[in-house]
This record gives C-alpha cells, structure tokens and sequence, in this order.
C-alpha cells in the first residue's frame, strides 16, 4: 500500500472517529467536515443506509447544500464507511435527491 493510500485512510479514520464519537462533544457551533455539521451527517444517515433508506430529509438538503461537495466526493471509495453502515453510493445519490449538483469530477 503506497504512502498516499495510507496517508488517505488516515485521513478518512480520524474523520469517521470525529463524527461517531464527536456525539458526545459536539458543542452549539458544532465541529465541521466538509462544511457540514454532525448533525447535518446525522440528519443524513439513514438516507444513506441500506436496505431501503427513506427519501433525505429537509434537514439533510439544508446540510447537503452548504456542504463542500469536492470535499465530500473524496470519501466515496473510502472502505470505512459500511463499518458505518453506510452505503456510499446512496451517499453519493443524497445531492441528487436534494436537487443539489454535485461537482463533474465526482
């Protein structure tokens, strides 16, 4: 595994352990990945999880469209997110679904 893969895996670990243990210490402003909240991910989950996920909520649009979207595309080959739960192509269908374009090199 080359540097970059590991140096990328790194990256993706420490996020995914800010978002679920992030929980119990999120504050009012809240901590940002992507220009989204926690609670904007979590808004978001269950559309994002398998087997039949419900349309994304209001909520999840709102975060979706402030969100970097460049900055979220890097995440969709990333390996961590079915130890989540969640499903990244459903991840990667939440844009559309929210009528938000998501960025041509994603």
């Amino acid at each position: 595994m080359g540097s970059s893969s590991y140096q990328k895996i790194t990256i993706l670990a420490i996020f995914f352990f800010v978002v679920v243990l992030g929980v119990a210490t999120t504050t009012a402003n809240g901590q940002m990945v992507c220009k989204m909240t926690l609670g904007d991910f979590l808004a978001c989950k269950s559309a994002a999880t398998p087997p039949n996920p419900p349309p994304p909520s209001t909520a999840c649009c709102s975060g979706i469209s402030h969100a970097d979207l460049s900055c979220l595309c890097s995440f969709k080959n990333n390996t961590l997110l079915p130890s989540f739960g969640i499903d990244p192509n459903l991840a990667l269908q939440l844009p559309k679904k929210c009528k938000i374009p998501l960025p041509s090199q994603c």
